[in-house]
């Protein structure tokens, strides 16, 4: 049976190829072979004990597993996919049956001397049933990154309401991130503090921060372990089965490249 990545280059370079077919060859448009040539195609797979997105729990305290795709393209566009599975909407409301995220992006990255910067869209989907008058979770997002050396900044901001919190356009979050090969074992360190800003809801406003390590195993596949907290309100971010999600935790994760 032919894996996803296999398929989905076959399908790109169909594509590619009808488009040349169709279209004169005036510079704008890149033949077929030469498209589908410069395109990387790569998956991942992941486990890890929880699923925190900012600092916040998605699955109740327990297990995810994680995976996605992307399409890479020399010029510096790409597109992809990730899903991991969910519980915190259920958790909140025992009328919905969301316990799938789905996430969409699209952007286009490069570099200007010492500056890599990236900028893209995401659209993060919540497939399933919701009562009446229930906010939708779905939430779309652009950011903007640039880092130099070590050090990473990002800014994502919400075009729609954000994860389900009503009236919530236009909040943001900034994200600065530090990595560095600690020299030991191969091991590579993380730091990162980040704050999410809610609009129109500052009790729903935090901050988090994580302090990790990694390590390549091989065969494009890596173990991560890191100590992660937020400051949270606890009356926000506590669901209904009495589970608070901003408390502080070890998460450990395995992930694998293809």
């Amino acid at each position: 049976m032919m894996t996803r990545p296999a398929l989905l280059a076959c399908l790109l370079c169909s594509l590619g190829a009808t488009a040349a077919a169709q279209t004169p060859d005036t510079g704008f448009f890149p033949k077929a072979a030469t498209f589908a040539n410069d395109v990387t195609v790569t998956a991942n797979v992941a486990l890890a004990n929880e699923y925190r997105y900012r600092g916040i729990g998605q699955t109740n305290g327990r297990p995810a597993l994680q995976g996605g795709f992307d399409l890479v393209h020399a010029s510096g566009f790409y597109v992809g996919n990730w899903n991991s599975n969910i519980s915190w909407l259920s958790d909140s409301n025992p009328g919905v049956s969301s316990s799938l995220e789905m996430d969409f992006y699209g952007g286009y990255k490069a570099a200007t001397g010492p500056v890599a910067w990236d900028v893209g869209v995401l659209q993060y989907a919540y497939p399933g049933s919701r009562p009446d008058g229930f906010t939708s979770p779905d939430t779309t997002e652009v950011y903007a990154s640039a880092g130099a050396g070590p050090v990473v900044f990002k800014y994502s901001h919400a075009l729609t309401n954000l994860f389900g919190f009503a009236d919530t356009k236009n909040s943001g979050y900034a994200d600065l991130t530090g990595t560095m090969d600690t020299g030991v074992w191969g091991m590579t360190a993380t730091a990162h503090v980040g704050h999410q800003w809610v609009h129109n809801l500052s009790a729903a406003s935090y901050s988090d921060w994580r302090v990790g390590l990694s390590k390549d195993l091989g065969a494009s596949t890596v173990l991560a372990a890191a100590w992660l907290d937020t400051n949270a309100d606890r009356g926000v971010y506590t669901n209904t089965r009495g589970r608070y999600l901003g408390k502080g935790m070890v998460l450990i994760s395995l992930t694998r490249t293809f």
